[in-house]
């Protein structure tokens, strides 16, 4: 009974984890409000600026004001995605706290989708609105602006839907010494 006592422990995140955790929140954070910093002061509320003249139909930057969700959907409904942001971002936080300490990929999936979900929680406080100026187009199929914490969102949940999808690994069995 006591050889099978070290296999149920599991080693949870150390000061190490948790660091690199929020160093990777800080740094979405840092990223996604500078860039939103970037296009407050320099591009207009509905100024188009095509920084790449060959892809002008496919991207853009577009300064757009959005009250809505990711990408611009559910117009107005602002105040209830920053409660939603807040409630997603601790509830991946104690889903951290409860994960192994070898779990960095949901780590990097989980700072990517609370960095994203704070950035656009910011700017809803400061400016009663998201900062968005990502325009990419299919012409005659769809046009979205969206920032870079809605990007990193994204990315993290493809990581963690990736990470859940994959075949678990087969834990070797232990043989019993007799």
């Amino acid at each position: 009974m006591s050889d099978s006592l070290p296999s149920l422990m599991v080693a949870r995140p150390s000061a190490r984890h948790w660091l690199a955790l929020v160093g990777l929140i800080g740094g979405v954070l840092l990223i996604d409000q500078a860039s939103k910093l970037l296009i407050i002061d320099r591009v207009a509320v509905g100024q188009m600026v095509v920084p790449i003249p060959a892809l002008r139909e496919v991207f853009r930057i577009i300064h757009s004001q959005n009250t809505g969700a990711a990408f611009g959907m559910f117009s107005g409904a602002g105040d209830v995605f920053s409660v939603i942001a807040v409630v997603v971002s601790i509830l991946m936080l104690v889903m951290h706290h409860r994960s192994s300490a070898g779990a960095w990929g949901q780590r990097i999936g989980f700072g990517l989708v609370i960095g994203g979900a704070l950035g656009n929680a910011i700017d809803r406080v400061m400016y009663g609105h998201v900062v968005d100026f990502i325009n990419y187009r299919i012409p005659g199929v769809i046009s979205n602006v969206s920032n870079l914490a809605d990007h990193a969102i994204v990315a993290g949940v493809l990581v963690l839907l990736w990470l859940s999808w994959r075949p678990t690994r087969a834990q070797p069995e232990s043989t019993p010494t007799a």
